[in-house]
Formats: structure tokens, sequence, C-alpha cells
């Protein structure tokens, strides 16, 4: 029997899949329970009218992600902080301040999760960071730490 699954099951599939089960497994569990429903013919065409829309959108995502990497990759991003006597920083610089000096300096707007920063910074000085575009697109960028 083929079900398209509500809900994520553990060792069955993720959310949205069509999966081929045995027709106790899916009307006793799956069906009974709520995590999935029956794949008739109907339901069957709007899973794959689903799919199509789903995999467009995904390009457009993933073309939109390859330019973005062309246009930060390389780049160098600068972040003032307060900072003492040898260049140590009061604190440290988080994803957060990064993410708001690449929305002010380059009209990027990346959520402060997808920056991957190496070490905690706490020094004046460059370091590099990665940001994750789209799963497998990462943009390498240089960050500069500076005194306000």
């Amino acid at each position: 029997m083929k079900v398209i699954l509500k809900q994520d099951v553990a060792k069955v599939g993720k959310k949205g899949d069509m999966i081929e089960v045995s027709d106790g497994y899916g009307r006793n569990y799956l069906i009974g329970r709520g995590l999935a429903e029956e794949g008739t013919p109907g339901k069957v065409r709007e899973y794959h009218e689903l799919q199509k829309t789903q995999k467009s959108r995904d390009e457009k995502l993933r073309k939109a992600a390859e330019e973005l990497k062309k246009k930060l990759s390389g780049k160098m991003v600068s972040v003032r902080a307060s900072a003492g006597d040898g260049g140590k920083l009061f604190g440290s610089v988080t994803s957060a301040q990064v993410a708001d000096a690449l929305s002010a300096q380059y009209g990027a707007a990346i959520d402060k999760k997808d920056i991957r920063l190496d070490d905690t910074i706490k020094q004046v000085g460059s370091y590099a960071f990665k940001i994750k575009l789209y799963p497998g697109i990462d943009a390498d960028m240089t960050l500069k730490v500076e005194t306000e």
C-alpha cells in the first residue's frame, strides 16, 4: 500500500515522502495515528505536482545562493568593538554582530545561524569564516575586527 507521510517517522521516512508499506502497518499504525494518509490516485497526482513545484522552488533558491556566493566570496566585512590594551576585546564578536555588519555593508540578509566562525573572537585582527548559503554552497569571507 502506498502512503504519504504527514510527519517524520523514525526509520520509515520524512514528512512528504511517499512510501510503500504493508497494508496492516499502513492502515493500523500510520493512518490510524494520523502519521500518514493513503496514497489514492488523486493524492498521488497531487504529491507529484507538489514535488515539481518544490523542485522548481529549490532550484530558484540554489541559483540565488550561487549569485550571493559570487557577490560575497573573498570579501571582507568589518566589525567595530571596544577593546582594551593589547587589542583584547571587552567580550567577544558574535555571529549576530557579523550578520548585522553583512546586512549593513553588503545588503545581504544572512541569518546568524548560518555564519560559521571557527573560534571565539576576542582579539582585534582578521579572521576567516564561512557562510552557509544553501546545502552544499558556502561562501568564504574575512572578518576584520577593529577598535572603536
